[in-house]
């Protein structure tokens, strides 16, 4: 008999909720479909494990078909079927899913229940016009049910013929949502959503090439990997499956680090690989790589609420019952759960990385210059993080040298203490542009670490606030002599009028466009006549403004340079006596030069100039 009835809702307008509302993006109806049909399939299987369904299982295959033509998209489960009966009661009933009340009865069999996606099925109206259900519920003598909606909330039921037990769902697609029942666009959202799902699914047939054509077979195309890589213990496992399932998930990728499996029963339940990708440059471009699952269903590669920032810079997959699928982001950020796998997986990415700096350090030391990035991120965003890090993070030196904090803090000790007692760590950004001043540097003794990832201003900012009586001191913010003080710097001796003199010499061979400050100092004959610098913390700051943080009004500051006249030098002693304007402007070029802040019609003058010098 066929009956007419409506479903029960709240409000007559649910359906245009539905379609606009219900999830950000309408691709998410195919994931929410299979997903249903995989819990169907679940549900049987336990069922029959338990002893309940006496009959054999068959080919428990989820097939998805689909007629360009009439723009019909056909979702095709053998699973446990439905009911009259609970046809009214979970499809009429919006919201009122069946998978709780499934769990209830079989808990020892709920891990392999996806369950929980409420209002899945009625995704398949943000993209059809019509829906058909045609089901036979596994239960001796129940009668195939057929079910059809035109998306209000009027529906109609009535009996039908079905040769197996199991649940067809037929998309009849709007106009505007035909492409969904085109190849590519199946294959791309199957590929997307359910690469991985528990049940095989089939799409069509596997085709191969034979004289010159592509071939149909007839073997169905399986789409999805029912057992992935990280719901197998790490015991089977070997560095070639790692490396395989990586290029897998990232096929145009450089081979990763290392990684990271997940394995957790309590308090909660999480499953996963993380590798630790080559990171160089950007941060974002590497953002957003780990994929989140639920029970093998994907949910999302934006994973920012789940966990810490710096984690983003990870690829591979994570999955947990434990993480909610349709739910807002603000709900995310306060899940208690969510929280604990958060705090969870930042303590096994410290422990693996403490692991390898104990038991393989060389393997660290190679893999640390393109490892910094995302530990000095780590170490910045997080404090526990840090609190971990101190311990195996590594600083490497223009050297080449690698050390521990605690390491290095003792090489330089002996000899890098300023006369206030603070230790003095020096440190390039670019050991080929500032390669004078590291020289200069190491001819006092001193040694000089190579901090030259986009993070650098504010990582040293960070250590100086972590670090008891510590600064960071760059080897151009000053003159050798003044790079660690240890006692009061003796000022040279000259009038004032004379100092007055030679400063406006200088100061008018200098460009107009960038503020320059000129001092004398004596540095003794060995150093160069003319040292240009940049104060440490005013260019600090500029780095961390340009970067994003850190008092932001830096970075409309005009540039500002010291320009360090070493009275001591023959050439300025020379300058004093003859006042040679030629000769200021030379050695203030030679400078200028140096720091790559000689241009245009000043370089082409300087250029001249020396040809004249050399004749």
């Amino acid at each position: 008999m066929k009956n007419k009835g409506t479903i029960g809702v709240t409000t007559h307008d649910i359906f245009p909720v539905i379609k606009k509302f219900l999830y950000s993006d309408h691709e998410i109806f195919l994931r929410e479909l299979i997903s249903n049909a995989v819990d169907a399939t679940q549900k049987i299987k336990a069922l029959a494990a338990k002893g309940e369904f006496k009959e054999e299982l068959g080919d428990l295959t989820i097939r998805v078909s689909a007629d360009k033509d009439n723009a019909t998209l056909t979702i095709s489960d053998k699973g446990i079927g439905m009911t009259a009966e609970e046809v009214d009661k979970y499809i009429n009933q919006i919201a009122f899913s069946s998978a709780g009340e499934f769990l209830e009865k079989y808990k020892d069999q709920e891990n392999n229940i996806i369950g929980h996606f409420g209002l899945g099925f009625y995704s398949s109206f943000m993209v059809a016009k019509k829906v058909e259900i045609i089901t036979q519920s596994w239960q001796e003598g129940a009668e195939a049910v057929k079910w059809t909606c035109k998306g209000t909330p009027e529906y109609t039921m009535e009996p039908t013929k079905k040769e197996s037990r199991g649940t067809d769902i037929i998309l009849y697609l709007y106009a505007e949502h035909k492409s969904y029942a085109e190849e590519d666009s199946i294959n791309m959202l199957l590929h997307k959503y359910c690469s991985f799902l528990p049940v095989e699914i089939a799409f069509g047939k596997e085709k191969e090439w034979k004289d010159g054509k592509e071939i149909e077979l007839d073997k169905d195309r399986i789409v999805n990997d029912t057992n992935p890589l990280w719901t197998r213990k790490p015991a089977e496992l070997k560095d070639e499956d790692y490396k395989a399932f990586y290029s897998k998930l990232y096929p145009m990728a450089e081979e990763p680090l290392f990684w990271i499996h997940l394995n957790v029963d309590y308090p909660f339940k999480l499953t996963g690989i993380l590798y630790f990708p080559k990171i160089k440059d950007r941060l974002e471009v590497t953002r957003n790589k780990i994929q989140l699952y639920c029970n093998q269903v994907f949910v999302t590669d934006n994973i920012e609420h789940i966990v810490p920032d710096f984690l983003t810079l990870l690829h591979g997959v994570i999955d947990s019952p434990d993480i909610p699928l349709n739910v807002s982001r603000s709900y995310l950020q306060s899940d208690s759960n969510v929280k604990k796998i958060s705090s969870h997986i930042t303590r096994k990415v410290a422990d693996r990385l403490e692991e390898i700096f104990k038991n393989d350090r060389p393997a660290l030391e190679e893999k640390w210059d393109n490892l910094k990035l995302f530990i000095e991120y780590g170490m910045m965003t997080e404090d526990k993080f840090y609190d971990r890090a101190v311990k195996f993070a590594l600083l490497k030196n223009t050297d080449e040298k690698y050390l521990s904090f605690d390491e290095y803090a003792t090489f330089i000790e002996p000899n890098q203490k300023d006369k206030d007692n603070n230790l003095i760590y020096l440190y390039a950004t670019h050991a080929e542009e500032q390669f004078a001043y590291i020289s200069a540097a190491k001819d006092k003794g001193y040694d000089v670490l190579l901090l030259d990832s986009p993070l650098s201003a504010h990582f040293v900012n960070l250590l100086e606030s972590k670090m008891k009586d510590v600064r960071f001191v760059r080897v151009d913010s000053d003159i050798p002599e003044k790079l660690i003080l240890k006692e009061e710097a003796d000022k040279p001796e000259m009038q004032e009028e004379e100092e007055k003199e030679l400063q406006a010499l200088f100061t008018e061979a200098l460009p107009k466009d960038v503020t320059f400050t000129v001092t004398f100092e004596n540095m003794g004959e060995q150093q160069l006549p003319v040292i240009i610098t940049q104060g440490e913390w005013m260019r600090r700051y500029r780095e961390m403004s340009a970067l994003g943080g850190g008092m932001n009004f830096m970075g409309t500051m005009p540039e500002s340079y010291n320009l360090a006249v070493n009275v001591q030098h023959p050439l300025v002693e020379r300058i004093r006596e003859s006042k040679d304007k030629d000769l200021v402007h030379q050695v203030c070029d030679l400078a200028l030069l140096a720091n790559n802040l000689l241009k245009g019609e000043a370089l082409n003058t300087f250029i001249k100039r020396s040809v004249d010098i050399i004749k």
